[in-house]
């Protein structure tokens, strides 16, 4: 049977697409992963995803990061100088804003695999994305929306209106490309047939170069945004990243034909809750020692649309009794009701998720280091940040971070991962959870250097005599420049790691909201930093001490603050090391 016969039996005669009985078609033509097209038929391996489709993607996630980062690189002096915040305030609403920019990946994640499909979820929330991005150059360029200019030390507060119309924006932004993280790289990912080994290979490769197009726009972001918003005013700064905004959504739809979809396989929340429930009504069956004897649909999918089968593992006995089939459930249509009797992979889907959570609490901690950026900037802002007549924005700083991305990520997958392949033997390299482990080791060594710098800017401020003055110390802003690159360098490693373990490790019909665990750990992480520096701040201030993150930081301890982080994060890689020494990886 030739291609053309193949698709006329896969049409009926009104135009509608039949059920695709996978096995039965050329793998050389399609794809073995069930993906289709735009138009619901089966995904042509020649004309769509692949490389192709991927460098649209790639593109709309370069501008897309080029806006947000034009936002959140320079957010803390927006709201020192122009909302008129203290040290603590705008540290703290930049954590929050942070954390909540990582949380609502959730909401996308769950509508992308339930309902929409991710192709849609992207769409629709970019929309948002560029609202929000609207309403703060608004904000930021409308003189009744801002507060006052400072009249020497007196600075008048924004008043509701102000702040209202501000957040109302940076909060849209947060639901925004939070509803659009957990999307874009897994439906990225999904362009790569992982049934076939070279596109398998392809899809690692994937990740590495979609993190470096994120460090592409944040470079761009910190070195001309800044600059931009810092001497041309913030309301074109604010509205060159709206602009590239609706670039990244131009791109992403204009290869729309190009695409391959995964198909929706319903809530996984339903799912899990469904295998919890089963499993609790026969709390008292004895779960049989033959798995054979698990309830599975037959053929090589499962009853979950869109996903493959997943093995019997023997962990978590207890959810394999959601599996067993009662004589009263045999004897009477019972059978087919999931809140009764759940198939062996809708139990494994549950399995994986509880499997991959002690590994997703200790990245937790890493989230924590990522935040300290906003603290990094505020530390520069008290460095000289004079280079000859040029004066360097704080916020600028975070381009090392970017550099030493994209210099670690070429590296990574030209020559570190073919030298790893030849004494481990895999395929990767490095295991996901060895790339993840390594870059919490970096990102320790990041905060140690933060700490040092700190102390050394302490003793000048010191021996200067600028102990009680709110002025810059005579220590360049450069010393920064090592903290900002192992930070990167430890991204490399574990951000990436992450996104490509929570992808590879989930079921087929969660892999969005896995991706958004992921991204999750970036928000908690955040939020842990909001409560560390609130928790700082009030045992550091008891008996009148201005404590360690004072808003003249030549009278605090910042220093001791970092190496609190780096303690915390020397724990937290102990414990992470026991998880990942445990961990089962997933069977299809």
């Amino acid at each position: 049977m030739n291609a053309a016969e193949e698709r006329r039996l896969l049409v009926q005669e009104d135009g509608d697409h039949q059920a695709l009985l996978l096995p039965s078609l050329d793998a050389r033509l399609y794809t073995g992963d069930g993906s289709v097209d735009i138009k619901g038929r089966p995904a042509a391996r020649r004309t769509t995803g692949n490389w192709r489709a991927c460098f649209f993607i790639l593109g709309t996630e370069c501008c897309e990061r080029l806006a947000y980062y034009g936002i959140a690189c320079n957010l803390v002096t927006y709201l020192k100088i122009k909302l008129h915040q203290g040290n603590l305030e705008a540290a703290r609403n930049v954590a929050t804003w942070g954390g909540t920019c990582y949380l609502t990946p959730l909401i996308g994640a769950i509508l992308a695999d339930s309902y929409w499909g991710k192709y849609w979820t992207i769409a629709v929330f970019s929309s948002v994305y560029f609202i929000g991005l609207a309403v703060l150059t608004l904000s930021a360029s409308v003189p009744a929306l801002q507060p006052s200019p400072c009249s020497g030390s007196v600075c008048p507060e924004a008043s509701l209106l102000q702040n209202g119309s501000f957040f109302l924006g940076l909060y849209m932004i947060a639901l925004g490309t939070g509803g659009i993280k957990p999307c874009v790289s897994s439906f990225g990912a999904d362009q790569f047939d992982d049934t076939d080994p070279t596109e398998r290979v392809k899809q690692g490769s994937f990740f590495n170069w979609f993190y470096f197009c994120i460090n592409t726009g944040a470079f761009i972001s910190s070195t001309v945004i800044v600059w931009i918003q810092d001497n041309s005013g913030w309301g074109i700064g604010f509205a060159i990243p709206t602009m590239f905004m609706a670039l990244a959504i131009a791109s992403f739809l204009s290869a729309s034909n190009m695409y391959r979809f995964q198909k929706s396989g319903g809530s996984p929340l339903t799912r899990v809750s469904q295998v919890v429930t089963a499993a609790f009504r026969k709390w008292h069956v004895q779960v049989p020692h033959d798995a054979s004897l698990l309830y599975e649909v037959q053929g090589q999918y499962s009853a979950i649309e869109g996903s493959r089968k997943l093995e019997h593992t023997s962990e978590f006995q207890f959810l394999d009794k959601a599996a067993i089939i009662l004589d009263g459930d045999a004897k009477s249509d019972l059978l087919v009701n999931p809140w009764r009797v759940c198939t062996v992979t809708q139990v494994e889907e549950l399995k994986i998720i509880v499997r991959m959570f002690p590994v997703w609490a200790t990245t937790i901690i890493f989230g924590a280091v990522y935040a300290q950026f906003s603290v990094f900037i505020e530390q520069g802002m008290v460095l000289d940040r004079r280079i000859g007549s040029f004066n360097i924005p704080p916020a600028s700083l975070l381009t090392f971070d970017g550099i030493s991305v994209m210099i670690w990520i070429p590296i990574y997958d030209r020559v570190l991962i073919p030298i790893a392949r030849k004494f481990t033997g895999r395929e990767k390299g490095f295991s996901d959870l060895q790339r993840i482990g390594i870059g919490l080791v970096l990102s320790i060594v990041a905060m140690a250097c933060a700490a040092l710098v700190e102390l050394k800017r302490l003793e000048i401020a010191r021996s200067e005599g600028l102990i009680h003055d709110n002025v810059a110390v005579p220590m360049s802003i450069l010393w920064q420049i090592p903290q900002y690159f192992f930070a990167g360098a430890a991204e490399v490693f574990t951000a990436i790691g992450q996104l490509e373990f929570f992808y590879d490790q989930a079921p087929d019909a969660m892999r969005s909201l896995c991706a958004a665990f992921a991204l999750i750990t970036v928000s908690a992480g955040s939020y842990l930093s909001s409560i560390l520096l609130t928790i700082v701040s009030y045992l550091t201030t008891q008996g009148g001490d201005p404590g360690w993150i004072p808003d003249n930081l030549n009278e605090g301890h910042l220093d001791r603050f970092f190496w609190l982080i780096a303690g915390i994060s020397f724990v937290n890689f102990l414990v992470y090391i026991g998880c990942a020494m445990r961990y089962k990886y997933k069977n299809v």
